[in-house]
């Protein structure tokens, strides 16, 4: 029996999709009532919270793997810290733990509180397989299509530096392949996608795929910090994302490798190939609605 965590989110939805592909027993965490609702057909629905151990270990009843995702919040190491407590004591013998690009040697942000995380995990006894994605390329659609939109262009401040973006239905067929799978037990894959662009390169395939021109526009950070604050984001999750940046932005985000095509026997999903199947999204809805 599988347990996925997160199972609303964008990439404990995705995983649950391909766990549901091999046909292995599987359960879906959510933390709400009508989120469970929509729980798809063939799958066991759990409510729970990190917070609340007494639901995990409610969760957790005849689990033998576990997918484990957490919102990016400050809380993220005491949260998933918590599971990992619940998963010993419950005696689940896999945990599939979703971590961050960096984890490996960068203490700030949220890769070094998936570091602390990754270290529990290790020490815990149980077996594992941590993964590092890459930035996902539906943060494309999520942060950067509105304003492609209503405006022809997305703003950041990322300069030159090249990202290795990743689909995040790539990252999830990994883990079910772990879950699934043996051989992956104490195995860190760090997950790229098959090439680094820079954003300036990515408006180009998002015009080419849209038909419409989108440009991108370069900011100074400072003008970044200032939009965030001006969205009431709270301040440690503005100096977040900065430190965050800081990392893609000193070229540590433009590897590309076979790890994906080696768990998985296929290459990842190419940037064009996403924005063709996404070009709707960059293009201004007409008409009533």
């Amino acid at each position: 029996m599988i347990l996925v965590t997160g199972a609303s989110g964008n990439a404990g939805g995705a995983v649950l999709k391909e766990v549901l592909k091999t046909n292995r027993p599987v359960k879906a965490m959510y933390r709400s009532s009508e989120d469970a609702a929509k729980v798809p057909a063939g799958v066991g629905g759990v409510i729970a919270d990190f917070a609340d151990k007494a639901s995990l270990g409610r969760a957790l009843e005849g689990v033998d793997a576990v997918y484990l995702v957490c919102s990016p919040v400050r809380e993220l190491v005491e949260l998933e810290g918590n599971m990992l407590d619940a998963c010993r004591e419950a005696g689940v013998r896999h945990v599939v733990l979703n971590s961050a690009l960096g984890a490996e040697d960068y203490p700030k942000s949220f890769p070094g509180w998936h570091r602390r995380v990754e270290d529990k995990l290790k020490a815990s006894g149980l077996d594992y397989t941590i993964l590092r994605p890459n930035s996902f390329m539906q943060n494309i659609l999520t942060y950067y299509a509105p304003s492609i939109r209503s405006q022809g262009a997305f703003y950041a401040a990322m300069g030159n530096a090249r990202t290795s973006f990743i689909d995040v239905r790539d990252v999830a067929a990994v883990a079910a392949r772990t879950l699934t799978s043996p051989g992956h037990a104490g195995k860190t894959y760090e997950l790229n996608g098959p090439e680094a662009l820079t954003y300036a390169e990515v408006a180009g395939k998002i015009t080419r795929a849209s038909g419409r021109t989108v440009q991108y526009v370069d900011i100074p950070v400072a003008q970044q910090k200032q939009a965030m604050l001006d969205q009431h984001m709270p301040d440690w999750q503005v100096t977040a994302l900065l430190d965050l940046q800081a990392y893609y932005t000193g070229g540590k985000g433009s590897d590309v490798d076979d790890v994906v095509s080696t768990v998985l026997g296929r290459a990842p999903a190419a940037m064009d190939q996403f924005l063709a199947e996404f070009a709707d999204s960059f293009v201004a809805k007409t008409g009533a609605a």
